[in-house]
């Protein structure tokens, strides 16, 4: 190992469990060691990574006889084959400032587990959740702070417990603070997991949303993530919120600066009731609402199923004029 390299393990060795907590998160301590199934994050007991002491920062995996550094770590977690992706990635998270102490566990399914959760994750570019994205004809995917990806989130349910990569897509209060998350547990090739379940959301949700640039005057609000992103292909300026789910829609709050709000409507008895709702709302404080309805069962299924030049066209008859010309891509 170069000085260099021997240098950079050493200042991980002393962030051991901050290292664990980053790169295992599936895992916890116990005692003077981290605990957790394997270094791809599954759940379990059989890699441990001693955390305090001369020895801080080794681990062995006693299933597999693996063993190591928190370099040799980070390579087996992240799937780095390079030893300089290794160092870059170790440098990145050394980059980041180290916790003053080890923060309490977080209650299962809280806005605090909800923020810890998408802390860990990482940029979607180059990742299965931008293929994910990509293949239900979502382009505009570039500076989307509020979706991140994670390469092995755990997933509880009752035939067993399992870790997949998923998209992380949190949701925000009006002052931009996450509340909640919603997790899609996709395969690696960027698909939806083989699982019966493969969206679950954490946190608190009623009230608020997965959020697409700052909302001023004027807002598109629908149900799906994939629904409210495909109203972007067209709009690609245009402030959006999804607020994952039709009783969430119908309790979405507003923000004060908001005068015309448009409803994505999904075309299914619970989404018109939403829509309906929350049109109700907007009226009553003084925001003009406006509904985008979708050819086929939403946006999504139109841009995929009819193309963008089609879902283009058709949003274009339903909005203002000055709003197409203000939102639309030049």
């Amino acid at each position: 190992m170069t000085p260099a390299a021997s240098d950079v393990a050493r200042r991980l060795a002393r962030q051991a469990e901050a290292v664990c907590r980053h790169y295992l998160p599936a895992g916890r301590r116990e005692g003077a060691y981290w605990r957790v199934g394997d270094v791809a994050n599954r759940p379990g007991q059989s890699l441990y990574v001693r955390l305090a002491g001369p020895k801080a920062g080794k681990w062995a995996d006693a299933a597999t006889g693996e063993h190591g550094d928190l370099l040799d770590l980070i390579a087996a977690n992240r799937e780095l084959v390079r030893f300089r992706d290794v160092l870059d990635e170790a440098g990145r998270f050394l980059a980041f400032p180290a916790p003053a102490a080890a923060a309490p566990p977080a209650p299962a399914g809280s806005p605090e587990a909800a923020r810890r959760l998408f802390r860990a994750g990482r940029p979607l570019l180059g990742t299965p959740a931008e293929r994910y994205l990509r293949s239900r004809g979502l382009t505009h995917l570039r500076g989307l702070r509020w979706l991140r990806f994670h390469p092995h989130c755990f997933h509880r349910a009752e035939e067993g417990d399992s870790a997949w990569p998923a998209l992380l897509a949190a949701v925000t209060d009006l002052d931009g603070a996450v509340q909640g998350l919603q997790r899609l547990w996709l395969t690696r090739r960027g698909e939806k997991a083989p699982l019966a379940d493969p969206r679950k959301a954490m946190g608190q949700l009623l009230g608020d949303a997965v959020r697409f640039g700052e909302a001023g005057d004027v807002l598109a609000a629908g149900e799906g993530l994939e629904t409210v992103l495909s109203a972007r292909e067209a709009l690609p300026r245009i402030p959006a919120a999804a607020a994952l789910s039709a009783a969430h829609l119908a309790a979405l709050r507003l923000p004060a600066s908001l005068r015309r709000l448009y409803i994505v409507v999904d075309d299914d008895p619970a989404g018109r009731r939403a829509a309906e709702r929350l049109a109700e709302r907007a009226q009553a404080v003084g925001v003009e609402p406006a509904a985008v309805h979708p050819v086929l069962g939403d946006l999504n299924e139109d841009l995929q199923q009819l193309g963008r030049d089609r879902l283009v066209r058709a949003l274009r008859r339903q909005l203002a004029a000055s709003d197409w010309r203000r939102f639309a891509e030049a």
